[in-house]
């Protein structure tokens, strides 16, 4: 315990692999992130993603294809783990990267792993990043992904789809939840019967005591979150970004994840709080220990695999 006029000494639990992780991690340009351009740092993440091991699949499908996105053609990726299937939900899922960086490949590897312990048809989309594309390109991308996946992909996929599980993280978390709003709004030609937001950003600019501890080291940094945000140009408050700035009644069943070393976490937890305040059945979880970004780091960072096969279980209860 402190002593009177000392400021108390914060214990944080790190997890040992997370630990040496990070060790690495932040000799390497990814602990820079906001010190250069937008192109740059995506072929910085590419050369590093090179290194990668490669994803060996024993998945029945995997299938890159398009659609016509509201600005042209759009890519997505198509994961199964059977050839046919009788009628069944979809999952959509939509990466993080700051709205900025990442691709269909950045996911890859945690998108096989949704396929195989889901058991559903899960949809990858490549929707516009920043700053080419600033907000509201990617909310704009994302709600006509899972509209078409809806209701005029059946023929394109092989599948009859009767509902959508919308997953995002980080960002793609963002994406996840403004896209189960417009869908609540104005609905589709399936339901959203639920949605997994894995540490996402929120939309929300005040201050967090998480946002103070995990500033810098921690793999996310405040440096980087005020880069992707001074990219993405989101209107601050607007629906389609701030995901308190709508009413969360009526929102599908919700699993929410959030990291323990991440900056991000204490939004995270506000906005489960938000959700399960307007009736909405939630079900939080916490990778105690771990940083921001984590799911898609599972080879480097191998206690994470319990973080997401306990999420992926919890979203099996969720979508039925």
């Amino acid at each position: 315990m402190a002593t009177s006029g000392t400021a108390p000494i914060i214990q944080r639990f790190v997890r040992a692999d997370v630990r040496a992780f990070l060790e690495v991690l932040n000799t390497t340009p990814m602990a820079r992130i906001g010190e250069l351009g937008a192109a740059e740092t995506r072929a910085q993440v590419a050369q590093l993603r090179a290194g990668r091991p490669v994803v060996n699949h024993d998945l029945a499908i995997v299938r890159d294809l398009s659609f016509p996105g509201p600005a042209g053609e759009l890519a997505l990726r198509f994961y199964d783990a059977r050839i046919d299937r009788p009628p069944a939900p979809v999952a959509v899922y939509f990466h993080g990267g700051g709205f900025v960086l990442g691709d269909l490949e950045s996911h890859h590897p945690l998108c096989v792993e949704i396929a195989r312990s889901l058991d559903l048809p899960v949809v990858s989309v490549d929707y516009r990043l920043a700053p080419e594309h600033p907000w509201p390109a990617a909310p704009e991308d994302a709600e006509a992904a899972a509209r078409w996946i809806a209701g005029g992909a059946g023929e394109v996929l092989g599948r009859d789809v009767t509902g959508l599980v919308l997953i995002g993280d980080s960002a793609g978390g963002n994406l996840a939840a403004v896209t189960a709003r417009a869908l609540r709004d104005a609905p589709a030609a399936a339901p959203v019967v639920a949605q997994a937001l894995i540490y996402p950003t929120t939309g929300d600019n005040r201050s967090t005591l998480s946002k103070s501890e995990f500033a810098d080291g921690y793999f996310l940094t405040q440096k980087a979150i005020d880069w992707f945000d001074q990219h993405y140009a989101a209107r601050v408050g607007d629906a389609r970004y701030d995901l308190f700035a709508f009413d969360q009644a009526g929102m599908p069943p919700t699993l929410l994840v959030t990291a323990g070393l991440d900056p991000l976490r204490d939004e995270g937890r506000a906005y489960a709080a938000a959700l399960i305040q307007a009736g909405v059945n939630v079900i939080y979880q916490e990778a105690e220990g771990n940083i921001h970004g984590c799911f898609g780091m599972a080879a480097a960072i191998p206690s994470t695999a319990s973080d997401i096969s306990g999420a992926l279980a919890a979203l099996r209860l969720l979508a039925g």
